[in-house]
């Protein structure tokens, strides 16, 4: 029995690759956290785009302050155990009306990675369904073989490379996630996963969490970096980043743009990655 999944959900978590919903923020925080996040697009100028939309933890302490909540950790906990360790996160926001789409791909074929027990959080902040583009899942395909990718850099595909797997998705059998906002869902490294366009009249708003155990490695980099949010760190295998004390604490910010340049490095690993560093 864990702090927040039983027995039952941690199996169907193991069999699947994904278990949702899980009521991470009551629906007054979540607005709060939306409104916070706005403010900071209002500020910035504008939706956030590369480089802040990643490791935005280390940008604004609202957020810092979020990824280390009991709420947050204690269903992680239940599947990686009491040492946990932030690798990213990540802000995937469809604007109203939008043509902006995931294709569907694995993270683990592009995050240099070698840990198979990363898993994902990710967080609703309105409401996520059909129309407005929720996530869509292919249950028990992180337990198959590695899919083959294809590179399209599609204008309005959301990922970095506009990855998608060109062959053994069955639509049939996808399964739609809708969220309410302050619910998620935590969904194994390897699932399949994509997402359609934002239909609805309101903005789609998700914050994907990346967690990883301590004994996770990056293989596509001599550097990589985390974030320690409960426990201890047993091996010493990331450069622990650093808790902002206010938002755009210059310490922090430094860290991340150095974390930034070496997460182009790892995610266009294989590519003229140079091309893509704006």
């Amino acid at each position: 029995m864990g702090k927040v999944l039983d027995a039952a959900a941690i199996a169907q978590f193991r069999r699947d690759g994904l278990y949702a919903p899980v009521q991470i923020a009551s629906g007054e925080e979540a607005r709060r956290l939306r409104a916070q996040l706005e403010a900071g697009e209002t500020d910035h100028g504008g939706p956030f785009k590369g480089s802040v939309r990643y490791k935005s933890h280390l940008l604004f302490k609202w957020l810092s302050d979020f990824i280390r909540k009991e709420s947050v950790l204690d269903p992680v906990e239940d599947i990686l155990g009491p040492n946990i360790m932030v690798w990213s996160t990540d802000w995937w926001v469809k604007e109203a009306n939008s043509p902006s789409y995931v294709s569907w791909h694995q993270d683990s074929q592009y995050w240099g990675l070698d840990s198979s027990k990363l898993i994902t959080l990710w967080v609703a902040l309105s409401p996520s369904n059909v129309a407005s583009g929720c996530m869509r899942y292919l249950l028990g395909s992180h337990l198959g073989p590695d899919l083959p990718h294809r590179e399209t850099y599609h204008d309005d595909n959301m990922l970095t490379r506009g990855q998608e797997i060109t062959e053994g998705v069955d639509e049939a059998k996808a399964v739609n996630v809708e969220l309410d906002p302050g619910e998620g869902s935590i969904f194994a490294f390897r699932i399949a996963h994509a997402s359609h366009p934002n239909r609805s009249a309101d903005r789609r708003i998700g914050l994907a969490i990346r967690f990883i155990p301590p004994d996770a490695r990056q293989i596509r980099s001599d550097h990589d970096s985390a974030a320690l949010v409960r426990g201890v760190d047993t091996h010493g295998h990331f450069e622990l980043e650093p808790e902002p004390e206010y938002d755009f604490d210059p310490l922090a910010v430094e860290f991340h743009r150095w974390s930034e340049e070496e997460r182009r490095k790892i995610l266009y690993h294989g590519t003229d990655w140079e091309t893509h560093r704006t």
